[in-house]
């Protein structure tokens, strides 16, 4: 047999296994390009899921219809948990959007910290000034009591259902003592300070007169500011009785007739009936986990120097 005729079939095999490499390897690419895609696809579906979980559409004038702004005010008003910071971010997000018609704030609070829903109330009244075309109503649900109140007064409106909680315009500084319980344990209290009021209120020590003179004075300098705020918030609606700033609290049903709300309503019925835009959008702020860490490390450290460790004052 001929040289040429030997070759034939090699050259043949050697065509057949380039052909299955090139194929091999086509497949290949053809496989890691549509691993790219699936991988870009589910990137993005992600990142809007995130994006919409996060509340991000409309937060910064990107909503494409307008609709009407919620936000929750959910909890104690609190540093650490309904903070004025996330509730402030919320609003501010709200009415900066074009597509904004009205906003709600949603209120189930027991209250909390007098200073944090004064920077909320601050804040409505300077964005409501703002931005006067754009009213801002508060709807309750189970409670606004105490700093939730202070916070519903700088609302156009206040909206309740017939059975909520409403009121307890007061201020309160709560604490224990435990001077008896140590003398029967046979606990002696060393406490060193350098002022002499630096162990205000140790529950651990007796109870100094002149400090709880002093502690009672400032609980009704800050009682004041809250009924001036509530007057100013209220207006000639308030019917006002020696009760309402008493601590008190009343139904839905009785807040409308004292003038501490306006009316019965929902977040759906204050929509379509008061606002006229039924289409509703979330722009409450959810505060990641780092973001919560770091809020509750630094309501530790302030908390470790300030002479309310036992006995904070609190709008509850």
């Amino acid at each position: 047999m001929s040289e040429p005729e030997k070759s034939a079939p090699a050259n043949w095999e050697r065509s057949v296994l380039e052909k299955l490499a090139m194929s091999a390897v086509q497949e290949q690419r053809r496989t890691r390009h549509w691993g790219i895609l699936f991988k870009t696809l589910t990137f993005l579906y992600l990142f809007v899921v995130l994006f919409l979980a996060a509340g991000w559409f409309g937060s910064d004038g990107v909503s494409i219809k307008e609709h009407t702004a919620l936000i929750d005010l959910q909890g104690v008003i609190a540093s650490d948990q309904a903070s004025a910071d996330s509730v402030i971010a919320s609003l501010q997000g709200a009415f900066e959007d074009k597509k904004t018609k009205g906003v709600i704030l949603r209120i189930n609070s027991p209250g909390g910290s007098p200073v944090q829903a004064g920077q909320i109330y601050d804040e409505i009244k300077r964005l409501r000034a703002k931005y006067p075309k754009i009213p801002l109503y508060a709807v309750v649900d189970d409670i606004c009591a105490s700093g939730g109140y202070y916070v519903a007064a700088a609302a156009d409106r206040i909206y309740v259902d017939k059975a909520s909680i409403v009121g307890s315009i007061g201020v309160l500084m709560d604490g224990f003592g435990f001077t008896q319980t140590m003398e029967k344990l046979g606990v002696e209290r060393r406490l060193l300070t350098a002022g002499e009021n630096k162990g205000f209120l140790d529950p651990f020590s007796p109870v100094d007169p002149k400090q709880q003179a002093f502690a009672k004075q400032m609980l009704e300098e800050i009682h004041g500011q809250f009924i001036g705020v509530v007057r100013e918030g209220r207006g000639k609606r308030l019917k006002e009785t020696p009760e309402m700033f008493s601590g008190l609290v009343w139904s839905g049903e009785k807040s409308i007739q004292l003038g501490l709300a306006d009316g019965l309503g929902s977040v759906e019925s204050v929509a379509r009936d008061v606002i006229k835009v039924e289409d509703v959008v979330d722009y409450t702020q959810q505060e990641g986990l780092a973001e919560r860490l770091a809020g509750r490390l630094g309501a530790s450290v302030a908390q470790a120097w300030t002479p309310f460790e036992k006995t904070g004052v609190s709008l509850r």
